[in-house]
This record gives C-alpha cells, structure tokens and sequence, in this order.
C-alpha cells in the first residue's frame, strides 16, 4: 500500500502471499495486502475472483495452502472460526442465517454470548445496544423468520455486531436491497466505522463500493490486479477490463468533477 493516504495508521490485518486451492485450482493466488486501522476496505472482483475464499481464509473456514495472514502483528494462519472470532475479526454471511424460530433479541444476543463480549457483565444491555444502533430494537421481540430481507440483513449486521469485533467482514450485506434501503445500509456501514471498527466488505454494488470505501482491493481469477482510493480504481485500465468497464469508469469519473464543483462529498453523490 506504497503511498496510500493512510500510511500513518497502524495495519490491522495483513496478507503475505496468501494462496488457497481446491485441487489443482486456485482459487486465490500469492495475495498480499495490508489493512489500515479504522478504514472502510472494499474487496471487490468479477465473480469466481476469490474474494468469499478470501473472506473465508481470513475469518478461518479455511486455512491457507500457502501464505500467512496476521491480526495486529500476530499470525492467524490456520485459525479457526471460533479463534479468530474471540480475537475480534467476525463476518456476516452473503446468505443470511439467522436462527429462524428466535426472536431478534436471541439472535443477537447468541453473537453478544460468543464473541469477545462474552465476559460483558450485562449481554442484555449489550444486546439492547446493538439492536438500537442497527434499528432493530421496535422488532426486538419477532421472530427471525418473520423480517424482510433488508432487516434479516441488519440482524446479519447486529448479530456480528454484538460479539464486539475489532474487524467487521461484510459478505454482500447491500445486494438485493433498493436504492432507499442501499443508502441507508451505506450510512449504517460508515457509523460502524466511526465506531472505530475496521471494515471489509465484499460487495457488487458500486454505487456502494465507490461511495463508501476508502480503499480498495481488485481481486481477478485469485490474484490481485490492482488496489487505490475509488478514483484510481475507477481509472485503471486493468480493472475496466476485467470488472467496471469503460463505460462505469466514465461515469464514475464525470460524476465525481461534479461533485468536486459542488463541495459534495462522494458518499453524498452515491448515494442518490
């Protein structure tokens, strides 16, 4: 990340020739990368780039075949779940979960029991906390089975919330949502962050991706072909082939000059 605009923070997760294969296939290959404390970090790619698996290498599904991966300075590789979750690194599923016959409160309240906030003194409280910062709290007492997808989708949220994560992964939380609930999710991601908590998200819809991320990551058939700020990602002839296009690159680029004349942070265009 030579040169990035975040050079003075601490790295909180970083990746040294991270590879993971199934068989003879690579599903990700010779991966480095570093994640800066207190950022939004896209990860984005054309479908079957490797970016779940890396997800899952990461939060400890699977282990990597080659390559290590460290948390604050401390080498995760071959973790577990549960290991890496206790730590303070918890992700939501692109297919959300949810234990179907439980209220929302018990839901959330499984995540505030199991991750880092375990030992809390008072997991009603914690849970009762989570569920207002999400907005969940007038359906506290519904069962999961009964929530629209935008809210089985802020439970997804609330409940990796709730175990107190240093850093949050976030598998497709805004796919499938309409622009109204899109932008309400983007506005919820960036609280998240101004709660000091890293994120990294996987996500297809750039309107989100390009609005919200400070820096992203441009995975291509498992290998990573680019990373920058949105604008340089926008840019790059290697991605546009591979993933945007010429056509959203442009657009993308003509919009933020539009912005830049009328003071408008990016995140305010993209969220139109």
């Amino acid at each position: 990340m030579s040169g990035a605009p975040f050079a003075s923070r601490p790295v909180v997760l970083r990746g040294e020739k991270v590879s993971r294969y199934f068989g003879g296939l690579a599903a990700v290959s010779m991966v480095d990368f570093e994640v800066p404390e207190g950022v939004i970090f896209g990860l984005i790619g054309p479908n079957g780039a490797g970016k779940t698996t890396l997800f899952r290498v990461i939060s400890g599904v699977y282990p990597p075949s080659t390559g290590r991966v460290f948390f604050r300075g401390k080498d995760i590789s071959g973790l577990k779940p549960h290991q890496t979750c206790h730590l303070g690194i918890t992700n939501t599923h692109q297919v959300v979960k949810p234990f179907r016959e439980m209220t929302v409160f018990d839901n959330v309240r499984v995540g505030a029991s199991f991750g880092r906030a375990g030992q809390a003194r008072d997991l009603r409280r914690r849970v009762q906390d989570v569920l207002e910062f999400t907005g969940l709290a007038p359906k506290a007492d519904q069962l999961a089975r009964n929530l629209t997808l935008p809210d089985h989708k802020r439970l997804e949220i609330a409940r990796a919330l709730a175990t107190h994560p240093q850093i949050l992964l976030l598998d497709e939380v805004i796919a499938g949502l309409n622009p109204t609930e899109q932008t309400l999710t983007m506005a919820l991601i960036q609280q998240i962050r101004d709660r000091g908590i890293t994120v990294i998200m996987v996500e297809h819809v750039m309107k989100a991706v390009m609005g919200i991320c400070e820096w992203i990551m441009v995975l291509n058939y498992g290998e990573k072909i680019a990373e920058g700020t949105a604008s340089e990602i926008a840019g790059d002839p290697a991605v546009q082939t591979a993933y945007l296009g010429t056509r959203f690159a442009a657009s993308k680029l003509e919009a933020e000059s539009v912005d830049g004349e009328d003071g408008d942070h990016p995140a305010g265009g993209a969220g139109g």
